[in-house]
């Protein structure tokens, strides 16, 4: 998505540097309670991630405050910027790396505080410029992190894949904030640190586009739409169709698969349908609210896009798949 100026929002970043691939239904995270969101272009020398974490310790919020941009300053002023940062991480000495994903000459960092309640996700250029500062509160959901699906599920793809979201809290998935999209995943294929070649406003620059999407368990198709354009130029997204092409599968036990953001015509089944695990159900694709082509996939409790509660997958041969894992399958 290209939201990535909003102090709002979490769903972000331009077109080649994206962290963020795409939503069911609209999140509410973090982000919409108390957030310090920053998109930061540096008007002062820029500083490196260790640095930004020594800033912060030191409390030198003018410092990293003369790097942000004028999209955040007209939003924050620096009073209130210096306010949130206290707030968050005042007398902080010391911070845990969470995670670290290098994609399309960007990095992303997410950080806690030694007791893991109060964070930072950052991202930073290839010249180690920071672009983006998150600070929140861990938000946790320990009761349905410890339930599973009764079915178990096996990936829905072939071949090498990446987990961009994923896993069990918002650091790594975030997706987590929102109840109907918990414990989603966004898969996309990446070759050398990047997830298209070519020209990177085309969709079928990316190398996820055009791949097998599968049927994770056997089940019914109850829900199937393919009429969706994918986005173009790639960074736009359809905001009004929010799933884009998507297939729902029934496997019973009030339990149901999403496959959303599917290519536009590759859906090749239908309602009523009976599928077994591995058979094909579309094209991964850049419909609906998507910044590139990948796969969103997921568990629910009902078919209903924004009223169902997320679930937490019980995957056939793994305990989960959390963010900056490499899927290879046969």
């Amino acid at each position: 998505m290209n939201y990535f100026l909003s102090p709002k929002s979490l769903m972000l970043l331009s077109v080649v540097s994206t962290l963020t691939l795409g939503s069911l239904p609209a999140t509410v995270s973090a982000a919409s309670a108390n957030p310090v969101a920053v998109a930061a272009q540096s008007q002062t020398s820029s500083f490196k991630p260790d640095q930004l974490l020594q800033l912060l310790e030191q409390q030198k919020y003018d410092r990293i405050y003369g790097q942000l941009g004028a999209a955040y300053k007209k939003e924050y002023a620096l009073k209130d910027f210096k306010k949130q940062a206290s707030l968050y991480h005042k007398n902080a000495t010391s911070y845990k790396l969470v995670s670290h994903v290098a994609l399309n000459n960007t990095h992303y960092y997410a950080w806690t505080d030694p007791k893991g309640v109060n964070t930072i996700q950052a991202m930073f250029d290839s010249k180690g410029k920071l672009e983006f500062l998150f600070f929140s509160t861990m938000q946790k959901y320990p009761e349905t992190d410890a339930q599973r699906t009764k079915t178990t599920f096996q990936l829905p793809i072939k071949g090498n894949w990446f987990v961009f979201w994923g896993g069990s809290n918002e650091l790594i998935n975030y997706h987590y904030g929102a109840e109907q999209q918990r414990y989603a995943y966004d898969l996309i294929v990446v070759n050398n640190g990047f997830s298209y070649k070519g020209d990177p406003k085309k969709n079928e620059s990316y190398y996820a586009y055009g791949k097998p999407v599968l049927a994770a368990a056997a089940g019914k198709v109850v829900k199937v739409v393919n009429d969706i354009h994918d986005n173009y130029p790639v960074g736009t997204e359809n905001t009004e169709q929010i799933a884009g092409n998507h297939v729902i599968v029934d496997h019973g036990n009030g339990e149901f698969s999403y496959y959303a953001h599917l290519q536009k015509g590759s859906v090749s089944v239908k309602v009523g349908d009976v599928v077994k695990v591995g058979d094909m159900l579309g094209k991964c694709g850049n419909s609906g609210n998507s910044s590139e082509a990948h796969l969103h996939f997921e568990v629910a409790n009902s078919a209903e896009l924004y009223t169902t509660q997320s679930l937490r997958v019980k995957w056939k041969g793994a305990d989960d798949y959390e963010q900056g894992t490499y899927i290879k399958v046969p």
